[in-house]
């Protein structure tokens, strides 16, 4: 690890758990229900947004009961900093989107930014609908135009946020609650 990156030890003494793990799967079961409503027994593409969305992804995936077919790609602004930058493609999605409704399935709505991209490439692959589950949403007043979860599970304060998916330096994914580093 980088001398410059505090460790995850010391990330979390100086967090506040905004979110528990019993919380966020209520939360979760809550969404597959009203997905399930949206879709009306129509079978979507379920495209994830890797790596951050992995562990919301399954569960959300288990809370729904319409059959789907699975797919993922991967973009990313972050790649391991704090701050966003240009966004970076490793992973297309290979499902045929013609006509098909997709559910893009990510962890954070921050800016929007990835998003964004994200959905407008699927709209240019020929999708007929997108809906957009994020697990979180924070709150401020940077948000894209023309961006908004569909479903959402959590409000999030203004702060650099990680566990459950979302990374802090690359480590604390798997993490099974949400924190928030402290304005200090």
């Amino acid at each position: 690890m980088s001398p410059t990156v505090p460790s995850l030890a010391a990330a979390l003494a100086n967090a506040e758990l905004l979110y528990e793990r019993v919380t966020l799967e209520s939360v979760i079961a809550d969404m597959g229900r009203q997905i399930d409503v949206a879709l009306d027994g129509e079978r979507p593409v379920f495209l994830t947004v890797m790596n951050g969305a992995l562990i919301f992804a399954g569960q959300l995936a288990l809370a729904i009961r319409t059959d789907l077919e699975f797919d993922y790609v991967h973009a990313t602004r972050y790649r391991g900093d704090t701050a966003g930058s240009e966004l970076m493609w490793l992973r297309e999605p290979q499902a045929s989107l013609r006509d098909r409704i997709v559910l893009l399935v990510d962890d954070i709505l921050d800016e929007g930014h990835t998003l964004k991209a994200v959905r407008d490439d699927c709209y240019q692959r020929g999708a007929k609908k997108v809906l957009i589950a994020s697990l979180c949403t924070k709150q401020h007043d940077r948000l894209v135009d023309g961006i908004a979860s569909d479903f959402n599970g959590v409000e999030l304060p203004d702060r650099y946020v990680f566990g459950y998916g979302m990374d802090y330096h690359e480590q604390g994914r798997n993490l099974p609650d949400i924190y928030a580093l402290r304005d200090d």
